[in-house]
């Protein structure tokens, strides 16, 4: 598989008009300079004149392709891409680094757990969250060469290893089918939902995943499906719980007046504790084992039914600890 930084490459080296630029963010691009000469633009740690800039470039029918740790980029510069980009609907692409639990170690000021919910709310802005880089470097392609301005939550290096049916803009991707539970997630915590999956078919519980890699424009009717045929939708993302996947779809129920038992798995009101991402999702209670038994709980709870298999282990799960 080819790396973000070969296939950028590729597509500038392919098209003069692309422009790459960073604020002192080179981590995922150091080559670049090298490759693209004067169509490289490092403007240090100025993410307020990157876009300005970047919003120049593209008036003068470039396409700029921005690179900025996710939080700096999303908060610092949220102006500048609102006025600059979003109000001209500029083809301006973001690319925000380690976003969500990606940032572990660092505190609440580096942490970008509000992106989607502040990208998502500027008219045209266009919102992508690939679980692993095939899927950022196989979509990439199609976001440069498209005139809506994009933010793209860049991913964890780890692949997923998942054969995906499209990599179109706005497609969400049905990792697997269920009847009881599906659940509905993005990015990091995809790998995680994979892992809560197994422990719940273990237990006779059948699930489902939907990657719901584009938060925007979203799939509507493929979630819709999904939540139809399902029990319990649970929604499960490293975001606060306003503004992101559980916000976006509360949003879509509403407006089709469908009602349904949704289970939200997100930060609630603070950011999270520092430390290593194991450590992270073990503390937050984002591990594939701490989610399984969250859906547990909550369809014992709630005495939701579901599949007849199920009904025969629910005394046996009403004791389940996780450790």
């Amino acid at each position: 598989m080819k790396s973000y930084e070969e296939v950028l490459k590729e597509c500038a080296l392919a098209d003069e008009r692309l422009i790459v630029m960073t604020a002192e963010n080179r981590a995922a691009i150091r080559t670049l300079p090298a490759q693209l000469g004067e169509r490289f633009l490092d403007v240090g740690i100025a993410e307020q004149t990157m876009i300005g800039a970047a919003a120049g470039l593209a008036l003068r029918g470039r396409i700029p392709i921005v690179h900025a740790l996710a939080t700096f980029l999303t908060l610092r510069a949220f102006e500048f891409i609102r006025d600059d980009v979003g109000i001209p609907h500029l083809p301006v692409k973001l690319v925000g680094g380690v976003p969500g639990f990606l940032s572990d170690a660092n505190g609440p000021t580096h942490q970008a757990v509000e992106d989607i919910s502040f990208m998502r709310g500027i008219p045209n802005m266009q919102v992508f969250a690939p679980a692993d880089m095939e899927d950022l470097t196989s979509t990439l392609p199609a976001i440069l060469n498209s005139t809506e301005p994009c933010y793209i939550r860049y991913p964890a290096s780890t692949p997923t290893n998942i054969e995906r049916t499209s990599h179109d803009i706005g497609k969400t991707e049905p990792i697997a089918s269920g009847s009881d539970v599906v659940i509905l997630t993005y990015g990091l915590l995809l790998r995680e939902a994979i892992i809560a999956r197994d422990i719940l078919e273990r237990e006779g519980i059948s699930t489902g995943i939907l990657d719901i890699r584009w938060l925007k424009p979203l799939d509507s009717g493929v979630v819709l499906d999904a939540v139809g045929s399902a029990t319990l939708t649970v929604t499960l993302e490293d975001h606060f719980i306003t503004g992101g996947l559980f916000s976006i779809l509360s949003e879509l129920l509403v407006r089709q007046g469908i009602m349904a038992n949704v289970l939200p798995i997100a930060l609630e009101d603070r950011w999270f504790k520092p430390a290593l991402l194991h450590d992270v999702l073990e503390y937050e209670g984002f591990t594939g084992k701490q989610i399984a038994h969250r859906i547990q709980e909550y369809l014992l709870g709630r005495q939701l039914q579901v599949t007849t298999k199920y009904q025969k282990v629910m005394h046996h799960n009403l004791k389940v600890t996780v450790t």
